[in-house]
């Protein structure tokens, strides 16, 4: 108890409430896989530097499919292999289509390496300016740098200087001008009729030096530093940068930028290689420890677009690649990659590899599977994932790959989906080309949506799916009587119900978790219990303990209740929560344990509905 040694009154709060348990986000997706380019983790030894390049991000989220190519590209091709289809990107399409809201991204790059390990430049476009080290990079690996051209322009600033220097740092950019009178002046906009800023010409564009006395010159072509007339006129000059690619048509504009280094708004930090300004910037600047007139002057030659190239994407993916790896204890540099990566974040209840259907051998796209498989299962994953089928997967053919398999935690669809290819302009002569896809991203959404709409314990099935044509196959009522019996949930179209998801199976053996709504109910209830018991870690094990413990849990399955994901008219029936000495032996308290035994009653959805009907004569009575 609080000590009391001097006497007087003390007020102490307290709280007569048991503690609540907050259920956890359910429709959180993660992924991992290939896209065109965005956050992967690397580290980049490089020659002029003293310290290597070192990207360590975690998983992006992105909320939307806007956010996604902005982080990671668009639709098109990624990788060197015979199909090149940009799977994730279409899932992330399919997801946020569908009703997802969250998604996390776990970019997966085969690097190139030395003898050494040590990951290489050769996945990284660059562009040499001035030839003095000064070399602007692709932030992020893949042939999609390649895409990137950057442009340099100037900014007239309205402070004029007349006669010194004063109060300029030494690689700062001035325009010249022997008097006020030669200042460039406004002119006439021959459309608005208005009168705007005349567009600058930098014909004595020069950069800021100091002399070996100490005072402030201009940087002549010989690299010297000349001093200032005191009859001059100078304008400053900001740097503008301009970054285009011709993915998506994206580009990126940075005003105001300065060429010293020292400068809050110089080039080198807002476009730095590690932490910039804008996180999802495309390249960064690479000084090579240049002075930083050396750096202005460079920067300077790039008045016209300049493209960056030499990237190429590496060797081909493997499964290895999905699985990741997890991050170095003992070396903060080395951050975990793939699905290992995505087993970090908490929030991730829906996962799947996209990816893993681009595999050619069996083999390879089984250890996929059983990567992702294990990913799920590991102890307080919390989470549940969804697998795609071969292509062209044939009935046979499906039901071959799904005995391969026997977890609790998975769920397979089939087949896979159609849709109008984006990438491809319409031709008003011709066909709409079609684009199969695996269905992962399409389920997942409807997980999402589901769980917003109705709740975890809702059976994701009979939902509309969004977004396509149609399917790669069809399944008719006698070919979904031999697939759903295995584990295999159909997509079906019906007519004027449109193209739904017909099925809500895992892929177990096991009766009792069959159910996809099972599992996850029972996901989103061991999580959320675990994520708010944590406070009763080294309290006092006595009954005051336990008996907060019971309160704590009944109260939050009374809401789960209420909401109907357990069966019951009444709570007695829906559920049971014990934790006394008839759960826990003198050898549990001993060793610190406190044992709890929950029980609930969840809801398995109808899926069979059966009715009777007969015939029934007027003047017969009912039994």
């Amino acid at each position: 108890m609080p000590e009391y040694l001097t006497p007087g009154v003390y007020l102490e709060e307290t709280s007569f409430r048991s503690r609540s348990i907050e259920g956890v986000a359910t429709s959180t997706f993660g992924m991992a896989g290939s896209t065109r380019y965005g956050p992967v983790p690397y580290v980049l030894p490089l020659p002029n530097r003293a310290q290597p390049v070192v990207m360590v991000p975690s998983p992006w989220l992105v909320t939307s499919q806007t956010e996604f190519e902005r982080a990671f590209g668009d639709l098109g091709p990624v990788g060197t292999a015979s199909d090149s289809t940009n799977y994730l990107a279409y899932a992330a399409r399919a997801f946020f289509g569908n009703g997802g809201r969250r998604l996390y991204v776990s970019r997966v790059f085969p690097f190139s390496r030395d003898g050494d390990g040590a990951i290489t430049t050769a996945n990284f476009a660059a562009l040499a300016v001035g030839g003095g080290g000064v070399v602007w990079r692709a932030r992020w690996p893949g042939t999609a740098g390649n895409a990137i051209s950057v442009q340099v322009g100037l900014q007239r600033s309205k402070n004029i200087l007349s006669g010194g220097l004063k109060g300029v740092a030494p690689g700062a950019a001035v325009e010249r001008f022997a008097n006020r009178n030669d200042l460039p002046k406004d002119v006439v906009d021959p459309v608005t009729r208005r009168r705007v800023p005349a567009p600058p010409v930098f014909a004595e564009v020069e950069i800021v030096g100091r002399r070996d006395d100490g005072s402030l010159g201009l940087v002549n072509d010989q690299g010297g530093v000349d001093p200032v007339t005191d009859d001059g006129v100078q304008a400053f000059c900001h740097l503008t940068l301009t970054v285009s690619v011709r993915m998506g048509g994206r580009t990126d504009v940075y005003p105001g930028l300065e060429f010293d280094r020292s400068h809050p708004r110089s080039a080198v930090k807002v476009l730095q290689a590690e932490d910039p300004t804008d996180e999802l910037s495309l390249i960064w600047l690479d000084d090579g420890n240049q002075q930083t007139i050396t750096v202005a002057t460079a920067l300077l030659t790039l008045t016209n677009w300049a493209p960056l190239a030499g990237a190429t994407d590496g060797a081909g993916l493997a499964p290895t690649d999905l699985a990741g790896s997890v991050a170095d204890p003992d070396d903060a540099r080395i951050a975990a990659t793939g699905l290992a990566a995505l087993a970090e974040v908490e929030d991730i209840a829906i996962v799947s590899s996209p990816d893993a259907v681009r595999f050619d051998s069996p083999a390879e796209r089984k250890t996929a599977v059983d990567d992702l498989i294990a990913h799920c299962e590991a102890q307080r994953a919390y989470r549940i994932g969804i697998v795609d089928p071969p292509k062209d997967s044939s009935i046979s053919e499906v039901r071959q790959f799904r005995s391969q398999f026997d977890s609790t935690y998975t769920a397979l669809y089939y087949p896979w989906v159609n849709i109008l290819d984006p990438t491809v302009k319409p031709d008003p002569g011709a066909a709409p080309v079609i684009l199969p896809l695996p269905p992962s991203g399409y389920a997942a959404g409807i997980y999402a949506r589901s769980d917003i709409e109705r709740g975890v314990h809702k059976a994701p099935a009979n939902e509309v799916v969004l977004g396509i044509t149609g399917f790669a196959e069809n399944v008719t009522h006698d070919r979904q009587a031999v697939l759903n019996p295995e584990g295999i949930n159909a997509l079906r179209f019906f007519e004027g119900r449109a193209n739904r998801i017909w099925g809500a199976r895992t892929m177990s053996s096991d009766p009792e978790w069959k159910y996809v709504n099972v599992r996850r109910l029972f996901n989103y209830l061991e999580h959320s219990i675990d994520r708010s018991t944590q406070w009763a870690v080294f309290e006092p094990n006595n009954e005051r303990l336990w008996a907060s413990i019971r309160q704590t849990i009944e109260d939050f399955l009374l809401v789960v209740w209420r909401t109907g994901a357990l069966m019951g008219t009444k709570p007695e029936e829906a559920y049971f929560v014990r934790c006394d000495r008839s759960t826990m032996t003198q050898n549990d308290l001993d060793n610190g344990r406190l044992i709890c035994l929950i029980g609930v009653a969840p809801t398995y959805p109808a899926e069979f509905v059966i009715f009777r009907i007969g015939q029934w004569t007027a003047d017969a009575q009912q039994s």
